[in-house]
């Protein structure tokens, strides 16, 4: 695989930036790879690539954008292990993580995607008048490193779907698998200009994607501040926005919930993906009186999640993706220290031939201390004890976040509670999320959403014509 050229307009191309990035292996720190470090001339011709495939491309049929993604399903199938692999190394995950929960699932949500389609309302007709959904245009998307594959897959889907075309900026620090995408779809058949592939910095990538005069839908997701500065440059051309940010979500187990099955759910959530999740569970709110038995089974389930160097196939949880990710868990644990809570289980970390941070459990924490309010981004546990169920919704809303949670309790009592909650997505005793779902946050978690129709929503305008 040649990571030193572009994807533009249907081919592979040499960069006008001489510029590269470096790509390492955080359970090592090894170089694994190089990519460009495109510069505005890259992007400015990225961008006129998918300018001109989309004159023909927003007139396709329904059939022709399915058969697209139904050309793409095989390549990426071959490409499952190569896929699995390559973010095995670049983002540090376990093999069985990297295939189980970063590859499969993905190609999984495209099938999805086509069974939805064809129900979906491009085109009603009221009374007087119909309603068509039509394209946006050009789509620029930047996307995450800690869902490398993933959150590619859930804006692809709906923006081939819609008759839009993109120019896709994947993080530095894990792009890697994003050129194996790439060559899937080149092998997949798709038009000149309906994928474009430009690798680079935000501020000398992104920023350009989202200020270019051209561009016509900004899709982001990553933290909360960088959201913002991109919606700050792309609300100046009024340009459409999608913004999937960051989390501070809480599980709360009630009295009487099966607590094997509450705990299972959010150590899945803190330690999977080494927390590195913005719909990670990282407030856990359980009853006071009830702290001693469940703090005994949080540190006995703890022992079935094997941490190490995800060479280990047996290993679920592996370093963090990179230094600037180990020195901030790093300081929120010494925070959390110094603010008075306790480690239950876990330490302060020390950096060595990886950026390794165990899985780390704080206890008697105070809701109001920063690492219950601040998004830390790894295997960080907060336990915080309430003594009424109202106080526990009061304390699980008091966040500026409202991405994700989870409620275990008796059905009627859990089911109040959801109601209660100011957050997008939750999960009710052995609820699964599903990818086929709308997926999105309330307050400072961004708005818009992804998943099915919902995520399809997004992609499209609504053009009223009276008859």
């Amino acid at each position: 695989m040649n990571y030193e050229k572009l994807y533009i307009g249907g081919e592979w191309v040499d960069p006008v930036s001489k510029d590269k990035i470096q790509i390492e292996n955080p359970s090592d720190k090894s170089i694994i790879g190089w990519v460009p470090a495109s510069g505005e001339a890259d992007v400015n011709l990225a961008v006129e690539a998918a300018k001109e495939g989309f004159k023909t491309w927003q007139f396709s049929t329904l059939e022709e954008r399915k058969q697209l993604l139904l050309n793409l399903i095989p390549q990426l199938e071959k490409r499952v292990d190569q896929m699995a692999q390559t973010i095995s190394e670049e983002l540090g995950c376990g093999i069985k993580i990297a295939k189980n929960m970063h590859v499969l699932p993905y190609i999984k949500d495209v099938r999805d995607y086509l069974l939805m389609v064809d129900s979906y309302p491009f085109e009603e007709k009221f009374d007087e008048y119909l309603v068509r959904r039509e394209p946006i245009g050009i789509v620029g998307a930047i996307t995450p490193w800690n869902f490398p594959l993933g959150q590619i897959m859930k804006k692809l889907s709906p923006c081939v779907l819609g008759g839009n075309v993109m120019v896709l900026k994947p993080s530095q620090k894990t792009p890697l698998v994003a050129f194996q995408l790439a060559e899937a779809i080149h092998e997949a058949g798709f038009p000149k200009g309906v994928f474009n592939l430009v690798s680079g910095r935000g501020s000398q990538v992104g920023n350009v994607l989202a200020t270019h005069k051209d561009v016509n839908l900004i899709t982001f997701t990553g933290s909360t501040d960088g959201g913002l500065d991109v919606a700050r440059l792309a609300i100046e051309d009024f340009k459409r926005l999608s913004l999937e940010l960051g989390g501070k979500s809480p599980a709360i187990v009630l009295k009487g919930a099966d607590y094997k099955v509450a705990l299972r759910k959010t150590l899945d959530k803190v330690y999977l993906n080494t927390g590195q999740s913005c719909s990670a569970y990282s407030r856990l709110f359980i009853p006071r009186e009830e702290k001693e038995e469940i703090e005994k089974l949080i540190i006995e389930m703890t022992k079935e999640y094997k941490f190490g160097d995800p060479k280990d196939p047996e290993v679920l949880i592996g370093p963090v993706a990179n230094k600037k990710q180990f020195d901030k868990v790093k300081f929120y644990i010494e925070k959390g220290l110094e603010e008075g809570a306790k480690l239950l289980i876990g330490e302060v970390p020390k950096e060595s031939y990886g950026y390794y941070i165990g899985p780390t459990i704080f206890t008697d924490v105070n809701n109001n201390m920063k690492i219950a309010r601040n998004e830390i981004f790894g295997p960080v546990l907060c336990v915080i004890p309430y003594d009424s169920v109202d106080e526990a919704i009061e304390m699980a809303n008091d966040s500026p976040y409202g991405l994700s949670g989870g409620i275990f309790g008796k059905w009627d009592e859990a089911y109040e509670v959801a109601k209660k909650l100011r957050t997008g997505t939750l999960v009710i005793n052995n609820g699964n999320q599903l990818h086929r779902a709308p997926f999105g946050g309330f307050k400072h978690s961004g708005f818009g959403r992804e998943g099915g129709k919902f995520g399809l929503d997004e992609f499209v305008e609504i053009k009223a014509l009276f008859i």
